[in-house]
């Protein structure tokens, strides 16, 4: 690292630095063809994102847990001309795949623009250091290349979040990238050609679809791959504890003995208000504004743990997560509060099991 901070003084390296040591295995092992610029071949990126044990014993964590054909259908789209659209609701791992893809295909991924409704355009093509401009003109000395930029000339793949949330005319700077691989840049007569390798990930909300929708001429250049919630409880439950425990990691939190029943309590209770339907499927329950996403669990059980370290005894326990888990819920406080008391009323209560939840989820409340 630069300027003496060592990886493990960062509060989230990035993919290719925490994961370093997987990559490198990966591309010692990797015997598949490897499409140009790329650093492993589609079937070790798959590896890298599922997990696998390799020849010599090396175990490659999983980075997604979900079907193993949507990311081979993501991979196979980088692999060719197209772009690639990861689509979901709130929670459902699209940031998190775009980075471990790009990662384990550029050995970056860092090139990255984050959509807000004030992006400009200058943030997808370039800009320009406007001293400079001003003292001696049009220049490439002047020019400030843009993450995509960078990517066209490297071969690598550029990162755009959020793309719902960019304006529609600055979305519609990336019509010329996409389909003719070229930037141009009429200030100075030239153009910049895109390497082979070059490729853009783009993630966009489908719930919350954010400021604007993407034109149809700017949709029909990306492959769109839908990332949907997790299919089960058990599922989601890995996710989530798997996800707090690098998190956890991160943070210099301790491991918590039994965290295990209240990381699954959290997610059966996002999972029924989601739903709008109990667990056991015998009573419908009245959905909040929120999308209780798996992303937001993961913040919860965080939350409670960092409370039992700092504030309890050292084990997970519902008055750690309660709180947490009303602030989740209730979004907005006159409807949601409703539906919150109700569920806790109609579903918690009859749960014998789940007396001190339910103490503790009504203690929150006052």
């Amino acid at each position: 690292m630069t300027d003496g901070i060592t990886e493990e003084q960062l509060l989230r390296p990035h993919a290719e630095q925490l994961y370093a040591d997987e990559l490198a295995a990966l591309a010692r092992h990797d015997t598949g063809s490897r499409p140009s610029s790329w650093a492993l071949s589609p079937a070790a990126v798959v590896t890298y994102l599922l997990g696998g044990e390799l020849d010599d014993g090396t175990v490659i964590t999983p980075k997604y847990i979900g079907p193993r054909r949507l990311m081979e259908v993501a991979v196979a789209t980088l692999a060719t001309d197209r772009a690639l659209l990861l689509l979901g609701v709130p929670g459902t791992a699209k940031t998190w795949v775009s980075e471990h893809l790009s990662a384990a295909i550029s050995g970056t991924s860092t090139l990255l623009v984050q959509g807000t409704a004030g992006t400009p355009e200058e943030a997808i093509r370039y800009g320009w250091n406007y001293a400079r401009l001003i003292a001696e003109g049009p220049s490439t000395a002047a020019l400030v290349p843009s993450p995509v930029m960078i990517a066209m000339r490297q071969g690598k793949i550029a990162r755009l979040e959020e793309l719902t949330r960019i304006p529609s005319d600055v979305q519609d700077a990336l019509i010329t990238i996409l389909s003719e691989k070229t930037l141009p840049i009429p200030e100075l007569g030239m153009e910049v050609q895109a390497v082979k390798g070059f490729s853009v990930i783009a993630t966009a909300n489908d719930r919350d679809r954010g400021v604007n929708d993407l034109s149809s001429a700017l949709r029909r250049r990306f492959n769109t791959v839908v990332l949907p919630l997790p299919a089960t409880a058990d599922e989601e439950v890995a996710i989530v504890t798997q996800r707090v425990a690098a998190l956890g990691a991160s943070l210099d939190l301790p491991e918590l003995p039994s965290a295990a029943e209240e990381i699954r309590r959290v997610v059966t209770v996002f999972r029924e208000l989601r739903s709008g339907v109990t667990e056991d499927g015998r009573a419908k329950v009245k959905q909040p504004s929120g999308t209780l996403s798996t992303a937001e669990a993961i913040s919860v059980i965080t939350h409670g743990i960092a409370m039992s370290a700092h504030f309890g005894d050292g084990v997970l326990r519902p008055a750690d997560t309660a709180a947490g888990i009303q602030g989740a819920v209730i979004k907005d406080p006159a409807a949601d509060s409703v539906v919150w008391t109700e569920y806790l009323e109609s579903v918690v209560r009859e749960r014998q099991d789940w007396s001190d939840f339910y103490r503790a989820a009504r203690g929150a409340l006052r």
